[in-house]
């Protein structure tokens, strides 16, 4: 009868090759059916002096609390980034003029995750997160997925009477008395 429960292990590691599945490396292409985009009805409001929407630049900061790993993306509005089986589309980004108060900086994302609903399905896009998120007041609004963070670290962009695009980390009140 022992025979038997020894019999079993060895069979199951007879089964192992002793060599590691060669795993191909995540693509970084967003998929073609996330990049379609509907039709802009408007033409967005242009103050003059202002960044115009295509030329601001957003750093968005992706968490995968699996592993640990964060990273910053750059990115400008219409874009949209795939890292591992995560997408992030980035529609517009604003902060407010240095002259007003309170200052704030926010971006309109979208999130779209590569998932399972169960174990018998297939790899599916759903979107998990599409909203305005900001720095100032992170839970205002908040990605909730159990493995992804997404979050705005900052929105470059200058204003009338500024010579260059600033980040909200600059610090204009450099009053000496």
């Amino acid at each position: 009868m022992r025979a038997g429960f020894v019999f079993i292990p060895l069979l199951a590691l007879a089964a192992c090759s002793g060599e590691r599945e060669q795993r191909e490396a995540p693509s970084e292409e967003v998929p073609e059916e996330l990049t379609k985009r509907p039709a802009v009805q408007a033409d967005p409001v242009q103050v003059e002096g202002a960044t115009p929407l295509a030329d601001r630049v957003a750093t968005i900061g992706l968490l995968n609390k699996r592993n640990n790993l964060s990273q910053e993306i750059e990115m400008k509005p219409g874009e949209a980034r795939r890292v591992g089986n995560v997408v992030i589309r980035l529609e517009s980004c604003e902060r407010t003029a240095p002259w007003e108060m309170p200052k704030q900086t926010g971006a309109f994302v979208q999130v779209l995750v590569e998932e399972r609903e169960t174990a018998d399905q297939d790899l599916t896009w759903r979107k998990v997160f599409s909203g305005w998120l900001f720095k100032n007041a992170p839970s205002l609004n908040v990605v909730e997925h159990p493995i992804y963070d997404v979050w705005v670290k900052d929105c470059a962009m200058s204003f009338p009477g500024q010579e260059a695009p600033a980040s909200s980390d600059d610090s204009s009140d450099n009053s000496d008395a």
